[in-house]
C-alpha cells in the first residue's frame, strides 16, 4: 500500500493506492476530511472490432451508504444515475478523453464511487484528481495527470473546493480543470461577475491545480507504472494519395456551399465518387476514403479560417449569423419562444405550476425539492437523422444544465414569484451552438409567461482555430466549426456581466491572454444577440398568461396548521376537494392557493380564515345544527368548532321542546355571548335579533349543566 498526503488550500488531501480493488488496472482510494471516493480504471486488452472513436465510459456514482443514508423509492437501491452524477461523469470524461490516444480503440471504464461523505467536502472535485491518479498509475497509455477544482468567491475572497455552506453566500461558482502548464476546462455560474473577475477565479485555481498534479506525479514515481505500447495506424501511403488526388479541387468547392445539409450531400456524393472508382483495387475502402476526406475537409476549413478569416458560411471570424426572436407561437401554454440563430432553431416552452409540481431529489446531501428546471431534448430530426430515442441522452441532461444555471441568476425570488417553474427546449434544427439557443429561448419564453425576470440572458458559443503561431477566435460557432476546431467555449450573461460559462479545448491548453480575448469578443457577441432578442420582446409581460395557474396566498399562526391540515390531511383534502384548487401549507404558516377560477380562491380562503380564526363574543355566525338533545342543540358554527344553543336560548318565548325551533342539519344564524370558565361555548338564536317589545325576562333557577362531557363519557364506559 502506498499512500501520499499533501495540504492543498488549507486541507489535507491523500492518495492511496494497493489497498482496495487490487484488481483493476489502476484504482486510487482519495480522502479529504471523512469524505472518500475511490476511482478504478479497466482497459480491455483487445480493441473493439469496427470502432472509429475511443470507448471510454465514465461512471460516478454516489453510495447512499457513505452519508448513512437508504435510498427512497420503492426498490430502496441505488439506480439509474441522477442528474447530479452524470454531470459529474461528464466533468471527468471531458477532462480525461482528450489526454487518450485517438486511436485508443480498446473499450476503457472509469468508475467513481463515493464512500464516505462527510457533507462538508464535496466529492466530485476529489472525484476528478483519483480517477486521473488511477490512469496515470495503470497501464494504459494517458497523457495525464490532470486535476481539476473548484472555485468560489465568498466575502471578496476567492476559495479553493468550498463546502456547501460556503456555495450559500457567493457570486461565483465554477469548476477549472488543467495541466501544470495550462488550463483545459471551464465550467461554472456566477452572478453576472465581470470578465476580469472570472479570470482571476480561474488563475487561483490553476494554482491549486499544479499542487494536485505534483501530489500524484509523486505517486507515480514511486509506482513506476509499466504503460502499453500506444497503437500505430497503418496506412497505405500510395491508397491515401490516389484519393487526395481524386479530391483535388473538389473540396473547395464543397466548402464554398453555405448550406449544412446540401454541403454534407455533396461531401456524401464525392466519397461515393471516389469508392466507385476505387472499389475494384481496393475493396471495402469506403471508411477508409471517409477518414481521408474527412481529414482534407479539416485541414482545408482550417487553412480557410486561418490565412483568408472566411469561415464556411463565409462570415468573418467575429460575425452572428441571422436572429430571429418568436413569442407567443403556442397558443394554449403559459409561455413560449421560436428562437433561431441561423440553421439553429430552439422551440421553448414555459409552464407554471404549484409547489407541489416541484421534482424531488434524493441524494446523499438528503431530499430537498426543485422548484426550478430547464430540460433539453435533442430529437434527430433536428440535424435530418433517423436514429432510435432511448431515453434522455448525457449530453442532453449537460446542455440543459447549462442552459438551466445561465438562467437561475436572473429569476426572481420564491418569496416574489412563489411558483414551480419549468422550461423546456425542444431542438428544431441544429448547426451549433443549440444550448445557447436555448438559453435565448429560455429568457424569452418565461418573459412571455410573465415570469419578472430581473434581466435578459443571451448566450453564445466561441471557437478557436490555432496552427500554433496563428490563431483565429470565432463567434457563434458552426457544427463543423465545433467538430474540426480547438476550442468549444459557452459564454451566457446579461449586459452587466457572466451568468454561466463553459470551454473545453481539443489542444494542450489555452493561455490566459487568449482566453481573454475569446472573452472580450464573447461580451461583443453576446449584447448584439440581446439587442435582437429584444425585437421579439424587450420586458416580461405584466401578466401571467390565461392559462397559467392563479396563487393567492396567506400567512396564519404556525399553531393553526394542524387545524388546516386536519388528522391525516382530512381537512386540507377536502378543502381540496370542494373548491377544485391546488393548496400547499409550508413550515412557517404560509398558505399558497393556486388555481384558475377566483371564486374557488376565494371560496379556499374564506375557509382556511375560519379555521384559525378564534371565537368571538358578541358575533354573529352562521351555523348548522349538528345534534339535538332534549336541554338544546349543537351546531357548528365555524370550521370544526361547535357550541351549544341551549334551550332556553332558542326563543324569546318559553319553547317547549328544541324540535319546534330547530332540526338536524338546519342552517340557522347564532350569536355567541359566552365562553365559559372550561372554554365551552355558548351560543344563542334569540340574541340574534332584538327582544319583542314589551319583553321581560322571566327569573329562573339555576340549573345543573346536564351537557355531557369527557369524565361523564368515561364514567358510562
Amino acid at each position: 500500500m502506498i499512500t501520499k498526503e499533501r495540504t492543498i488550500a488549507g486541507k489535507l488531501i491523500s492518495l492511496e493506492t494497493g489497498r482496495i480493488a487490487k484488481q483493476a488496472d489502476g484504482a486510487v482510494l482519495a480522502s479529504v476530511g471523512d469524505t472518500m471516493v475511490l476511482a478504478t480504471v479497466v482497459s480491455s486488452k483487445k480493441p473493439r472490432e469496427g470502432a472509429d472513436f475511443v470507448p471510454l465510459s465514465v461512471e460516478f456514482r454516489e453510495k447512499f451508504y457513505s452519508s448513512g443514508k437508504i435510498p427512497g423509492g420503492f426498490l430502496r437501491r441505488e439506480a439509474r444515475l441522477s442528474d447530479r452524477e452524470i454531470l459529474s461523469s461528464r466533468i471527468i470524461d471531458r477532462q480525461i478523453r482528450p489526454l487518450l490516444p485517438k486511436n485508443w480503440y480498446f473499450e476503457t471504464q472509469v468508475i467513481v464511487s463515493v464512500l464516505s461523505y462527510d457533507g462538508e467536502n464535496q466529492p466530485d472535485m476529489l472525484g476528478t484528481v483519483a480517477a486521473s491518479a488511477a490512469l496515470s498509475i495503470s497501464d494504459i497509455p494517458f497523457e495525464g495527470p490532470i486535476a481539476s477544482v473548484r472555485a468560489a468567491r465568498v466575502d471578496g475572497e476567492y476559495v479553493i473546493n468550498p463546502t456547501y455552506a460556503q456555495l450559500e453566500d457567493t457570486d461565483l461558482e465554477i469548476v477549472v480543470a488543467g495541466s501544470k502548464d495550462s488550463i483545459v476546462m471551464v465550467e461554472g455560474e456566477t452572478k453576472e461577475v465581470s470578465e476580469n473577475d472570472f479570470l482571476g477565479a480561474v488563475k487561483v485555481s490553476h494554482e491549486a491545480i499544479v499542487e494536485f498534479i505534483a501530489m500524484q506525479d509523486e505517486l507515480v514515481a514511486e509506482i513506476k507504472p509499466v504503460k502499453r505500447e500506444k497503437p500505430v495506424d497503418e496506412e497505405d501511403e500510395d491508397f491515401k494519395a490516389k484519393v487526395i488526388e481524386m479530391v483535388g479541387k473538389k473540396m473547395d468547392k464543397i466548402l464554398s456551399i453555405t448550406m449544412k445539409q446540401e454541403r454534407g450531400d455533396a461531401e456524401v456524393a464525392l466519397v461515393t465518387e471516389i469508392v466507385e472508382a476505387l472499389e475494384e483495387e481496393y475493396p471495402e475502402c469506403e471508411d477508409d476514403v471517409k477518414n481521408i476526406v474527412h481529414d482534407i475537409h479539416k485541414e482545408e476549413i482550417r487553412k480557410k479560417i486561418l490565412k483568408k478569416k472566411i469561415r464556411v458560411d463565409g462570415r468573418k471570424t467575429n460575425e452572428i449569423r441571422k436572429i430571429t426572436a418568436e413569442v407567443a407561437v403556442l397558443p394554449r401554454v403559459h409561455g413560449s419562444s421560436l428562437f433561431t440563430r441561423g440553421e439553429t432553431q430552439a422551440l421553448v416552452v414555459t409552464t407554471l405550476g404549484s409547489s407541489r409540481d416541484a421534482q424531488l431529489l434524493d441524494s446523499i446531501n438528503g431530499k430537498e425539492d426543485k422548484v426550478y428546471m430547464l430540460q433539453y431534448n435533442f430529437p434527430p430530426f433536428s440535424t435530418g437523422e433517423a436514429r432510435m430515442i432511448r431515453g434522455v441522452s448525457r449530453r442532453e441532461v449537460g446542455h440543459g444544465n447549462l442552459a438551466e444555471r445561465s438562467l437561475k441568476p436572473v429569476l426572481p425570488s420564491a418569496e416574489d414569484f412563489p411558483y414551480t417553474i419549468r422550461v423546456v427546449s425542444d431542438i428544431m434544427e441544429s448547426n451549433g451552438s443549440s444550448s445557447m439557443a436555448s438559453v435565448c429561448g429560455g429568457c424569452l419564453s418565461l418573459m412571455d409567461a410573465g415570469v419578472p425576470l430581473k434581466k435578459m440572458v443571451s448566450g453564445i458559443a466561441m471557437g478557436l482555430i490555432t496552427d500554433g503561431d496563428k490563431f483565429a477566435v470565432l463567434s457563434d460557432i458552426l457544427g463543423e466549426e465545433d467538430h474540426y476546431g480547438d476550442m468549444d467555449f459557452k459564454v451566457t450573461g446579461t449586459e452587466d456581466g457572466i451568468t454561466a460559462i463553459q470551454m473545453d479545448l481539443k489542444i494542450e491548453g489555452l493561455s490566459f491572454d487568449l482566453m481573454k480575448t475569446a472573452l472580450e469578443q464573447a461580451k461583443e457577441g453576446r449584447l448584439h444577440i440581446l439587442n435582437e432578442m429584444k425585437k421579439g420582446l424587450d420586458t416580461p409581460r405584466p401578466e401571467l398568461s390565461k392559462w397559467a395557474p392563479r396563487m393567492s396566498s396567506m400567512k396564519i399562526d404556525t399553531e393553526k396548521i394542524g387545524a388546516v391540515i386536519g388528522p391525516g390531511g382530512k381537512v386540507i383534502k377536502e378543502i381540496i376537494a370542494k373548491t377544485g384548487v391546488e393548496m400547499d401549507i409550508d413550515q412557517d404558516g404560509i398558505v399558497k392557493i393556486f388555481t384558475m377560477d377566483a371564486a374557488a380562491a376565494t371560496e379556499a380562503e374564506n375557509w382556511v380564515k375560519a379555521l384559525v380564526a378564534e371565537p368571538e363574543v358578541g358575533k354573529i355566525y352562521d351555523a348548522k345544527v349538528t345534534r339535538l338533545m332534549d336541554f338544546g342543540a349543537f351546531v357548528e358554527f365555524m370550521p370544526g368548532k361547535e357550541g351549544l344553543v341551549h334551550i332556553s336560548e332558542m326563543a324569546w318565548e318559553r319553547t317547549n321542546a328544541v324540535t319546534d325551533i330547530v332540526q338536524e342539519n338546519q342552517a340557522i344564524k347564532v350569536k355567541l355571548f359566552e365562553v365559559d370558565s372550561q372554554g365551552r361555548v355558548n351560543l344563542s338564536i334569540k340574541r340574534t335579533t332584538a327582544p319583542p317589545e314589551g319583553y321581560v325576562e322571566p327569573e329562573r333557577k339555576p340549573r345543573p349543566d346536564r351537557r355531557p362531557n369527557n369524565h361523564s363519557r368515561d364514567r358510562r364506559r
